[in-house]
């Protein structure tokens, strides 16, 4: 029995296959202007006897291929209990949204909220303030570690971020501390959504934003706990799919 969980995001869309509840296949793609067409290159070669969708565009795959759907919250939960057994909570930050998700004991959700009306604390809010300072997205995380002045950063609005990026630098403020503000900003934004759901320890820390060493750091201090942070942050979800369907298929 061969099923195939796949993630259909806004930056990256996450394939997972299992076969006898063992991961056989890892692909990754970004989502580009036509997610449906790179999520059907990823399935390339792959014949899988069932295929779990999640993410924000699953339901293309319902149509064209015919794939079950899953929640994202439910794929997450699933994910980040197989991974580490003992998770409490999970937060996602993504490309276009973040959620903070509350587990019980036994991994059933208790409480979630979402993200996704605006890009502040979003990986998007990232990525246009590392265009802003000229930085790539994987040296923006790096710079801020290095800053030597704390400096704040008043909204976490993009738009108006932005702007305020933009007078920083010409008052002629270093980069990489203003890139440290922006990091602050965006850990301010996590923490006051996964106190909103009263996340427990431990907690799981997936999306592409875990793979940014300052946020990671940030997090911890600001809720004093360490945070599990898996091998491949981007692919919960898609191994979440693929459990669930495994399971209803056994």
């Amino acid at each position: 029995m061969r099923c195939a969980g796949i993630d259909i995001g806004s930056r990256t869309i996450e394939l997972v296959v299992l076969e006898r509840h063992k991961i056989i296949l890892k692909r990754q793609v970004d989502s580009g202007h036509n997610p449906l067409a790179r999520a059907k290159s990823l399935l390339e070669g792959v014949e899988p006897d069932l295929l779990m969708a999640t993410g924000y565009g699953r339901h293309l795959l319902r149509e064209a291929l015919g794939a079950r759907t899953v929640t994202e919250i439910k794929a997450y939960a699933l994910g980040a209990r197989h991974l580490f057994p003992e998770t409490r909570g999970i937060l996602d930050i993504g490309g276009q949204d973040s959620k903070a998700i509350s587990l019980d004991g036994r991994g059933r959700v208790i409480r979630f909220l979402m993200n996704d009306r605006c890009a502040a604390g979003t990986g998007k809010f990232l990525e246009i303030m590392a265009a802003t300072l000229g930085y790539t997205l994987e040296e923006f995380g790096t710079r801020a570690l290095e800053a030597e002045r704390d400096i704040r950063i008043n909204s976490t609005c993009a738009v108006f971020a932005e702007s305020e990026v933009t007078s920083l630098v010409a008052r002629g403020e270093n980069r990489r501390d203003i890139a440290l503000a922006l990091h602050r900003a965006a850990t301010t934004q996590a923490v006051s959504l996964l106190r909103r759901v009263s996340v427990a320890e431990p907690l799981l820390f997936a999306g592409g934003v875990a793979r940014n060493t300052c946020m990671k750091d940030l997090l911890c201090k600001a809720l004093g706990m360490d945070l599990l942070v898996p091998e491949d942050p981007q692919g919960v979800g898609a191994l979440g799919a693929a459990l669930l369907g495994a399971r209803e298929e056994a």
